[in-house]
């Protein structure tokens, strides 16, 4: 994992600190873990905190009892469906670490240290996922500072257990989640993708707390989706993106060649009951032109499907389920309360989205 990261202020790529447990690039711009398992990687200060601890809690909830399981369990098969077919031709396969997986996507733990760049200094020494060992983690060798791909960034061919090619994602192909919150698609997704690894990219501290701990295989990195995304060209197999926003040029510049871009969105329908009695927004009409305006040019539309499930939920699940979304910030919040309260239970409400599948040009 750490091989496939690149420093947020140079671009240059990371390695494991020998002094400490920390993220360093060659030109000594330092990033350290926080206690809780995840490392900052900006070049600045963040553009917004991002959901509370509270909204995150709730949220947390919500997606454990199931209600958009659906979302998960489509986009865990689109990629693996997405990985199961090589896009190209097979070169030279990258030797696999043989501790697995897990221990490919360990990152240091962290120790207070004093970093030369914009690092968060963390506490007590922690590890990314409940799964990983102590230990050193993997230094990366020597990579692009601006553009090709270098093997440990994945820029040749696995030959995965059971003799499978999986072209161009090196040993451990890189899952990663744009706006992941607190991580439980992306855990999914590599529940059905064994071989892979993952990286949950969020702003908010308290859902980065849980995605680093969402799956034995997910690492999680505090970093701002608009801007250039810490990762190495052509260095990730599967993008996902739920309901976040969409940085076109950066997708493209991370996704490999024969990786895929899986893109969910709501339908008109998706929450229908519940927008005239809340005074919800609206689906944009347009929400599908302006999705594919903010790919243009860089990738193509391979597929795309409407998933729907009917949800059961009671005023709390609600009242969470409303502030996941857009309306949350348009809403006057006493108001909305008070609909939600004057809601008969349980409530039945309807999910759908389209999951659009999409592959660099």
């Amino acid at each position: 994992m750490v091989a496939r990261l690149r420093c947020p202020v140079c671009t240059q790529p990371l390695a494991a600190a020998t002094d400490t447990r920390a993220l360093r690039c060659p030109r000594r711009h330092s990033f350290d873990l926080a206690r809780q398992g995840y490392v900052t990687l900006l070049a600045g200060r963040a553009p917004h905190v991002g959901d509370t601890a509270e909204m995150v809690a709730a949220r947390a909830d919500f997606l454990a009892a199931g209600h958009y399981d659906m979302i998960s369990s489509t986009l865990a098969e689109a990629a693996a469906s997405a990985l199961s077919t090589p896009a190209g031709p097979a070169e030279a396969s990258e030797p696999a670490d043989p501790t697995g997986p897990a221990a490919a996507n360990r990152l240091p733990a962290s120790t207070p240290a004093a970093g030369n760049g914009p690092a968060q200094v963390s506490g007590p020494a922690a590890q990314v996922g409940p799964a990983a060992a102590s230990g050193p983690a993997e230094a990366s060798g020597p990579a692009e500072a601006g553009g090709e791909v270098d093997r440990a960034a994945g820029g040749e061919v696995d030959r995965a257990a059971g003799g499978s090619e999986r072209v161009g994602f090196g040993a451990y192909p890189l899952v990663v989640e744009a706006g992941a919150g607190t991580g439980r698609h992306l855990a999914a997704v590599l529940a059905a993708l064994p071989d892979a690894v993952g990286l949950a990219l969020d702003v908010a501290k308290p859902a980065l707390r849980r995605a680093a701990r969402a799956h034995p295989r997910a690492a999680a990195a505090l970093a701002d989706t608009w801007q250039r995304l810490p990762l190495a060209d052509r260095s990730v197999a599967v993008l996902l993106d739920v309901f976040a926003p969409r940085n076109g040029d950066e997708f493209h510049r991370v996704l490999h060649p024969a990786g895929v871009l899986l893109v969910v969105t709501p339908t008109a329908a998706h929450l229908a009951e519940l927008v005239d009695v809340l005074g919800l927004l609206r689906v944009d009409p347009a929400k599908a032109d302006r999705v594919a305006d903010s790919l243009a040019g860089r990738f193509t539309p391979e597929h795309t499907a409407v998933h729907t499930a009917r949800l059961t939920l009671d005023r709390a699940e609600v009242a969470t389920l409303v502030g996941m979304g857009p309306s949350a910030w348009h809403t006057d919040p006493a108001r909305l309360a008070a609909a939600i309260e004057a809601l008969p239970t349980p409530v039945t409400v309807t999910a759908s989205v389209h999951l659009t599948t999409w592959r660099p040009r």
